[in-house]
This record gives C-alpha cells, structure tokens and sequence, in this order.
C-alpha cells in the first residue's frame, strides 16, 4: 500500500461531515478521514492531513489499485435526512460502499462515544487497503501501536484509542500505524470502530454486522426524528435542512454551546496567511445561529444555548463587558499559537490554534446580536426569566457608558480599532431590543437612558456613517471604504429596506470591484482588501453570508423595486450553485470557485436558511 498515496491532502470542499454532537470528523471523497479532534470540538487533533498531508495523521479506507487498473471513481452523498455518510467506489472489480457515522443515541442514554466505519461490496468482489495513522495532540504527541486481540491500540500520553474489527489488523514495524489488506464478496461487509479506550478492553469493542446495523439504524433514525421538527417546506427544502443538519453538528450537546466551525486554520486565502480557529462560540455566530434555527422551528436549540448563555453572563463582574467568545466549557479561550511543525493546507501557514481576537478585541456588535436573539427567543422560543433578564440590564448599562468606543468589529481586523459603523448598529440594536423587551415584559429598565442611547447613535450614523460621494453608508467613520455587513442594516429594522440610503447602499455595493463596489458575478466580498488596513496579507474569496445578507436585503427591498426580486432569486440560486456535492459551505468562495476557510460554517449556513425563508414568502409561499 502506497501510504504517501494514502495520505495526500483532499480540498475543504471534497469532505463530508459526520459527528455526535461532541465532535466532528470530515471524510474526504476517496475514504480518508483527514480531520477529527477528539473527544471535543475544542480537543487537540488526532487526525489532521488536512493541515499537513505528511504529519497530521490520517484513517483512511479505499480500494486497493492492482497495476495498470484505473483509480476508483469516488461519489459520496448522505443517507437521506441525516448525517450518515455514504462514500461509494466504482472500479473495474465492482461496486463499494463506505458508510461512515457516529452513532446517536436517544436522550437519556449513555453516549457512544465512537467512529464506526462500514464498508460492504454492493457489486462484484472488491480488495480494500486499510491505513490508520493518528497523530495525537496536532502531530506533537508520541505514540506506540500495537495489535491486540480485537485489532490495534494507540497510546499516547494524554489519550488512547482503539480500532477495533472483526478483520485482521496489524501494525507496522515502526508502532505507528494500523494497516489491513482485506477482500469482499458481493453482499459482504466489513466494520471498523474507532474509540477510547485501554489495549485490554479492544476486544470487548467489536462490532459485529448485527450490532454495526442496529447502531446505524438508530443513528438514521435519532436524525430523521430530529429533522421532522423542521418546519420550513418552501421551494429550497432540501438545501434548508441540509443547513440544519450542518448547524445540529455544530451544536455541543453537554451544554447547549454553538461552535462558529469544528475546524481550525482552513485560509481564507489560498497559500496565505488568513488562518484561523473556529472551534469556539462567538456570542455573534451562535446568537444568529439560534435565530436560524428559531426561524424552522428547532426551539429546544435555542433554549438550550440560552440557558448557556445565561450561566455565562451570571457569572461576569458588574462592570464586566461580555467577552466575545468562550471555550466549550464556558472558560476562557486558549491563547494563539502557531503550530510551526505543520505545513498547512496547501502550504497556507501559519497554522494556528487558539485565538488572540478573545484577549485582546472589543466588539461592541455583539450586544446587539446577543439582544436580537434574547428578543426573538422571548417571542418564539420561551419567555425569558427575571434573573436572566437583570443579567442582560446589567450588560445593557454598561453598553450606555461604552458604545463610543472604537472596537474590532465584525470582521475582527487587526489593524486597528475604528469607530465601524457596524459595530455602531449593532449597539442601536442592542437597545433597541432591550427597550421592547422590557416593555412586552414590564420589566424594570432605565428606558430613558437607554432610548437617549439608542437616538443619539442613530443620528451619529446617519451623520458620520453615510457618504455621500459614494451614495452608501460607508466602512467606519474614519474610512469611506464600503462594508457589506451594512446590508444587514434592513434585516434589523435599523433602516427600511426601500429607504433611498439603504437603495443606494444596495446598488453601491451590487458594484464590480473595478467600479469601487464589492460584488462579483453577484457574490459579496465582505470589503476591499485594498481599500481596508485591516493588518493583513493577501486577498480573499467572496464572504457567503454576505452573499446570503444581499438577498434578503434585495428581497425586502422588492415591496417598491419587484425587480430585485427577480435579482435576488438569481443570486440565491446561483450561490446553491457553489455548495459542495453534499450541499455544504465553507466561510468564502475563492476565484476559482473553491471553497475557502473553516468548513463547514455556521454563518454560511444559518444565513442561507434566513434568506431562503424570506425569498420564499416574498415569492407567494408562506409555507
């Protein structure tokens, strides 16, 4: 077996996802599992090609290539309604299937904390090589493996797994790696399962077909019960619940946290240096994650965030600002680091974990994330308690003293606090839910001070905020630059859609680059890379989720322009377009119409969800 062969580096867009609501793994096309921390979201990487083909570790299963026999021909698609994985292989021997999930299990029981990989010959008789080679704690972390009754051990210092099956697992001279060369006959299968565990207890992990097929079925089953809450039946289903399922696996059942991605360092620029952690919750992507979900009737999710939320608010100082993200376990987000040793995906470096925008940034937009999905939850989900809604006031009068500052804003920049019009906004919308809150709630408030905050902003955006060379509301007071998180300025009820700046703002920035606007062929760039200091090399791809914000601002808008909706179908169908072949997104669109950054993305999906829901009733169906 080729190993170097084995291990070459798959692009973001040719994966899959499965997970447990713990943690996810991408599975590339031709069977390799090239990413996967273990046992959370946040844990150190066990498999990683996808950072470093060479060093990161990988689980790969596939058809053997006898000499002169043409490379498999790889499809993959999702089991339907659910996130089980299906990866089939056609070559000259037959018809392979790789079915790839963790299994689910009802509320109540023990999770079962495994990887189950099964694979079985639909057609012909087909010979299958076996590589699995972790490479614990991000490829810094020795270990020994070793075959044991059952299969192969791998122990390392802070963790130990076992691969267990019924085939004949051997590990290599080295103890580095488990390796298998095994055949099947039609109708035969073949299961593999991954898990902690001690080398004594791998026999005792086994799975037999029988147990293998009643893991899937309730698996299958856990996910299409989950689904049939969804409410949306409009003309994109398939893509909505494709998005839900996506944003479901990125939720951390233990605790009700959303992650913004469950991978790290994945550029946003191809080669560059635009290389993050996603693997915690911002207050921002989780807060429009739960409006998302709201909006097609997963209100448990919502509830269960909030009730997150809560603890962590519960426990800030009283002159405390809330931090924008926190780790899955409602600490502190670790430190940046580079890990040095990695080469990166396609040589895009540094690779870095952790993330130094949770010590060092102010974004003041997330008080008016976190406030528009309280109001929203208090309105579909469930009515907000007293302690909760006093946790909040406090937030809200310390925002009173500090929405003048200049902060970071949406897109994190690393060039320089500025007075972002965004960030502005978002503060406006952040008392302006509070103020209707307390009065749908009665609640005691400072609503005079609140309502002389939430004016005097509006009025200093509309002064400093609105260029009128441009004929657009501009990046920040301090740049004229156009920023398209300013679509979203109708989607908050900040302006109306058809008032004759927010028209202008729409047309502006519905520019090419060339013509100083920020969209190409339709796609959004978030900003001028050229225009903008925002501390960093190299260029980017179109942002999805400003895409997305550009069709509902265009539907909005068609109450008094019905052209824009015509527009704004176009747009949206053509974004369907630039899903991958299981209707996944990653954060951006690259000039080849590759998928770049973390994978997939919370904002992208929870973004398309909201302006399919809205296009669809703008178009006559209210379903």
């Amino acid at each position: 077996m080729n190993s170097e062969k084995t291990a070459r580096s798959p692009a973001i867009e040719d994966h899959g996802v499965i997970g447990d609501l713990h943690t996810v793994a991408l599975v590339a096309t031709n069977g390799m599992i090239d990413w996967l921390c273990f046992p959370n979201f946040d844990s150190p990487s066990v498999f990683a090609a996808l950072l470093d083909p060479k060093k990161g570790g990988h689980f790969c299963i596939c058809p053997e290539q006898q000499e002169g026999q043409k490379e498999a021909v790889h499809k993959q698609f999702y089991w339907p309604e659910t996130n089980v994985l299906v990866t089939r292989f056609y070559n000259s021997d037959g018809v392979g299937e790789l079915i790839d999930f963790m299994p689910m299990t009802p509320k109540g029981h023990e999770p079962v904390r495994k990887l189950v990989r099964l694979i079985r010959v639909v057609r012909g008789k087909m010979t299958f090589t076996l590589d699995c080679l972790p490479a614990f704690n991000y490829a810094r972390d020795t270990h020994e493996a070793q075959a044991v009754e059952g299969g192969v051990s791998f122990v390392s210092e802070g963790l130990s797994l076992m691969l267990s099956s019924e085939v004949k697992l051997e590990a290599d001279a080295d103890g580095q790696r488990a390796t298998a060369v095994f055949t099947l006959d039609e109708g035969e299968s073949a299961v593999f399962s991954l898990s902690e565990g001690k080398p004594e207890s791998c026999a005792g992990r086994v799975l037999d077909k029988e147990h293998a097929d009643r893991l899937f079925r309730s698996t299958v089953d856990y996910w299409r019960h989950w689904l049939s809450h969804c409410t949306y039946k409009g003309r994109w289903r398939e893509m909505v619940q494709r998005s839900a399922l996506a944003l479901k696996l990125m939720t951390f059942e233990p605790s009700g946290a959303i992650v913004a991605a469950p991978t790290c360092s994945l550029p946003e620029t191809p080669g560059g240096s635009r290389n993050w952690d996603y693997r915690f919750v911002w207050i921002r992507d989780a807060a429009f994650t739960v409006y998302g979900l709201l909006r097609i009737g997963f209100s448990e999710e919502a509830g269960a965030f909030m009730r997150w939320l809560e603890q962590r608010i519960s426990k800030l100082g009283p002159n405390e600002p809330l931090p924008l993200m926190f780790a899955l376990d409602g600490g502190q987000v670790p430190e940046e680091q580079e890990l040095e040793h990695l080469s990166g995906y396609q040589g895009a470096r540094p690779v870095r974990i952790g993330n130094g925008a949770a010590h060092s940034h102010l974004q003041l937009d997330i008080y008016g994330e976190l406030m528009d999905a309280v109001y929203l939850y208090n309105k579909h989900g469930a009515p907000i308690s007293y302690d909760f809604w006093n946790h909040l006031r406090r937030l809200i009068n310390w925002l009173c003293d500090n929405w003048q500052q200049k902060d970071e804003s949406i897109w994190e920049v690393r060039g320089g606090r500025q007075n972002f019009v965004y960030s502005k906004m978002m503060c406006w919308v952040a008392f302006d839910r509070a103020i209707r809150l307390a009065d749908k709630r009665s609640f005691p408030a400072d609503r005079t001070r609140w309502r002389e905050a939430r004016d005097a902003i509006f009025e200093e955006i509309m002064q400093k905020g609105w260029c009128q060379e441009r004929g657009a509301f501009k990046l920040s007071y301090e740049s004229d630059a156009l920023d398209a998180a300013n679509l979203i300025m109708p989607l908050v009820f900040f302006l109306s859609p058809v008032d004759p700046r927010m028209l202008s703002t729409l047309e502006a920035t519905r520019k090419a680059p060339k013509d100083g606007g920020l969209a190409s062929d339709g796609l959004v760039f978030r900003y001028d890379v050229e225009r903008t200091e925002d501390g960093l090399s190299g260029e980017e791809g179109t942002f999805n989720l400003c895409t997305f914000w550009l069709v509902e601002a265009m539907t909005r808008a068609s109450v008094s322009r019905p052209d824009m909706l015509d527009e704004a179908r176009l747009v949206f169908e053509r974004m369907l377009g630039y899903a991958n072949h299981l209707g996944l997104y990653a954060e951006q669109i690259g000039f080849e119409g590759e998928a770049l950054g973390n994978f997939p993305q919370a904002f992208t999906h929870l973004s398309l969800i909201s302006s399919a829901y809205n296009l669809n009733r703008y178009l006559g169906d209210k379903d």
